[in-house]
């Protein structure tokens, strides 16, 4: 790509926590590759904390208004003008659209109006100026946007996930486990929640397996956030009278810090999923109605994933309309031998440090 100078970089990608973790490695390719450029993002109000975290990848947060055909937020195009409006005055040298497979989103980054464009485009939609690839169906989520990266030229061939862990962060962990009387070296998070209902195996599922988990020895905190408290406090009515109650009482720091300090996450496919990837802790995930060709952890040794296939995955839907099979067919037997697997591997694993050191 020969458009130097470039010293004005936006990113458009106002998705939710997992999807940003997933753009992580584009976003460090694209710092190496211009240490001095500003990069601002252009995302969801909730994205200011994920800016200052990562301050080494991203200088500025720009709030995406929404529009029609986005449902992150209230779809409605009444404040798109003024904003992009504001974008063009910006001047920016490269917009790159890292938010989806085209269409809406390639129409936003034109209209910010800078120098250059890239992102993806269907088979189905017209040609776009600038360096727009196919969207890369087949790949990993993380992978989809290194691809872009090289196809402007840019080096991105580490797709790790990271989460920088601050020291307020390990003091807020560390005052949780205080507290709370939590025993790292046996602790087990379930996590119930996911954004959408059909992306929820039964909660109370995961209240059955808690309490096995439990009753085997060890130490069980159900996560989520205060909005969620309803659905973890189904999962502990099951899960027996020793089991932690952790919802609304984490920031993202203090969970990522906890979730590295864990011997297993218990999760859907979900933003846990991938803080448990980015952490390096081991996790067993059930995936309802998600493509897990695409969201699925890349270390298939340490994240187990479980799921089912019926005609209808993957799944379109907020409520499934068809009886949720993908999620009932995933039984608890299923989840607790997996569970039971990772936790024996994980023992083992550290025997065998501990033998070597």
């Amino acid at each position: 790509m020969n458009i130097e100078p470039i010293e004005r970089i936006v990113v458009f990608r106002a998705l939710q926590l997992g999807d940003m973790l997933c753009a992580v490695p584009a976003l460090r390719a694209l710092r190496r590759a211009y240490p001095q450029a500003h990069i601002a993002l252009v995302g969801l109000p909730w994205a200011a904390g994920f800016v200052e975290r990562y301050a080494h990848l991203l200088d500025e947060l720009i709030i995406f208004p929404g529009a029609s055909g986005f449902p992150e937020q209230e779809e409605t195009d009444a404040h798109l003008p003024g904003f992009l409006r504001t974008m063009r005055e910006r001047r920016f040298d490269l917009a790159i659209q890292l938010h989806g497979s085209g269409g809406l989103a390639n129409d936003i980054i034109e209209g910010m109006g800078a120098r250059f464009n890239a992102g993806f485009v269907e088979p189905t939609q017209p040609t776009r100026r600038g360096v727009f690839m196919p969207w890369p169906d087949e790949l990993p989520e993380p992978a989809r946007y290194t691809a872009l990266m090289e196809r402007l030229g840019i080096e991105a061939g580490d797709l790790g996930l990271e989460i920088p862990l601050t020291a307020h962060d390990q003091r807020e962990c560390n005052a949780l486990i205080h507290s709370c009387a939590i025993e790292c070296e046996r602790l087990v998070l379930v996590h119930p929640g996911a954004q959408l209902p059909s992306r929820r195996w039964p909660v109370e599922r995961f209240g059955v397996v808690a309490r096995a988990l439990s009753d085997a020895g060890w130490q069980i905190a159900v996560t989520g956030s205060a909005s969620e408290a309803a659905l973890t406090a189904r999962v502990l009515r099951g899960a027996g009278a020793h089991a932690i109650d952790l919802a609304g009482r984490t920031s993202l720091g203090a969970l990522a810090a906890l979730v590295a300090r864990a011997r297993l996450i218990v999760c859907n496919d979900t933003g846990l999923s991938h803080v448990a990837a980015a952490m390096r802790t081991p996790s067993v995930v059930i995936a309802s109605g998600s493509d897990t060709r695409r969201w699925a952890p890349l270390d298939h040794a340490r994240h187990r994933v479980l799921a089912d296939w019926p005609a209808c995955r993957p799944c379109a839907f907020r409520d499934c309309p068809y009886g949720h099979e993908c999620a009932l067919n995933v039984s608890v037997e299923a989840v607790l031998d997996a569970a039971f697997s990772q936790l024996q591997s994980t023992v083992a694993e550290e025997m065998f440090h501990y033998a070597h050191d």
